[in-house]
């Protein structure tokens, strides 16, 4: 009797230990199940930070503006307009036809200044010299919007140009200053800074278009540096 009752005991502890250990396997399964649902939420959570981030960053060229203020400088010759002798906003004026590109004017506080003129984007010095109606002249490589263009600034003092044909140019980098208005630096022309966009990898410096439909080899630079 005694015997069995022993047994009986051992019997019952027997089973007391094996219910508590899965018991205690049980909430560490349940444990494991609540890390996971936890984190799981994270981790995506994580992922759509990135994938918007990714979103958020946009793939243009960079561009960078010609001078302070840009936007606020073009007040007589915007892309487009057509200019002749009579009519002109610029008195006396010299030339006539379609502007191919965008004078950005000098403040009252410049005249007597030097002024600083940037590269709007990166690429190749292609042309460095005096040319008529500009004086001092350079056009640079580029590409801008996905195409292949070419970059005039005109009106430059050309001994203030470091550049060389065939060296490169980042965007935002000083180029030159503008020319003293009147003077040779300028061909004459009051100081301004004109800047032409065109469609291409042949250099074009034309000023002015006999035509309207001669503008459409051209791009309008206020579509990049005046925002």
């Amino acid at each position: 009797m005694i015997n069995f009752s022993k047994t009986f005991f051992f019997f019952l502890v027997g089973i007391a230990f094996v219910a508590v250990g899965l018991v205690y396997l049980g909430s560490g399964e349940k444990d494991d199940a609540v890390v996971s649902e936890t984190d799981a939420p994270e981790e995506k959570s994580v992922q759509k930070e990135e994938a918007i981030q990714d979103e958020d960053v946009p793939n243009k060229p960079s561009v960078g503006v010609p001078l302070d203020q840009a936007k606020e400088r073009v007040t007589k010759k915007p892309f487009g307009i057509r200019i002749d002798q009579a009519t002109s906003p610029v008195q006396p004026e010299r030339f006539s036809g379609y502007h191919t590109g965008v004078d950005f004017e000098t403040f009252s506080s410049e005249v007597m200044t030097d002024l600083p003129v940037r590269a709007i984007c990166s690429g190749e010095v292609l042309v460095k010299r005096s040319a008529s109606g500009y004086g001092g002249l350079l056009v640079t490589s580029c590409t801008l919007d996905g195409q292949e263009v070419t970059v005039t600034y005109g009106h430059l003092r050309l001994a203030s140009v470091a550049r060389e044909a065939g060296e490169r140019v980042e965007t935002g980098d000083q180029i030159g200053v503008l020319g003293t208005g009147g003077s040779s630096e300028t061909d004459g022309e009051r100081k301004h800074l004109h800047l032409g966009i065109h469609r291409g990898a042949a250099p074009n410096i034309l000023g002015y278009g006999s035509d309207r439909d001669d503008l459409s080899q051209w791009l309008d630079p206020c579509l990049f540096v005046c925002q």
